[in-house]
């Protein structure tokens, strides 16, 4: 796969999306980094950014942890005023350790930047903090 751009159809934009949110559900830490470049990056919110394959790995190994269920799915990847956009939905219950054994059903979106290579350059991901502790009992 070559590089995203506003150029790129989107039946491609969407197989990518998809194959983003196959590698979140798949309780396989690896299958998420493997989508990033080797020095790729991943921040979500105001955190910093998780740099690095093995860094990336960590940030999916501990969602993978916390939702053993975790089921994310690809609402749509689009150029928004220039930049890429995935948005997504994410459900699962919370009964890894340190669990509150409650359900979380959100949606939020991930800047992208996507590399000549098809890879992930960097992900900057944003959903609504207060209802992700709302839901989850925080």
């Amino acid at each position: 796969m070559i590089g995203l751009t506003e150029a790129t159809s989107q039946p491609d934009l969407d197989a990518f999306g998809t194959q983003y949110a196959q590698a979140w559900s798949s309780q396989r830490p690896k299958a998420v980094a493997a989508m990033f470049a080797e020095d790729g990056w991943i921040a979500i919110n105001d955190e910093e950014p998780a740099r690095g394959r093995e860094a990336v790995e960590g940030v999916a190994r501990g969602f993978m942890t916390d939702f053993p269920d975790l089921d994310v799915r690809c609402d749509c990847l689009a150029f928004v005023e220039g930049e890429l956009r995935w948005h997504w939905t994410m459900k699962g219950t919370n009964t890894g350790p340190r669990g509150t054994g409650k359900a979380i059903l959100i949606s939020g979106y991930e800047s992208l930047v996507i590399g000549e290579d098809g890879l992930i350059v960097s992900a900057h991901g944003h959903f609504d903090q207060q209802d992700w502790g709302r839901q989850l009992g925080g």
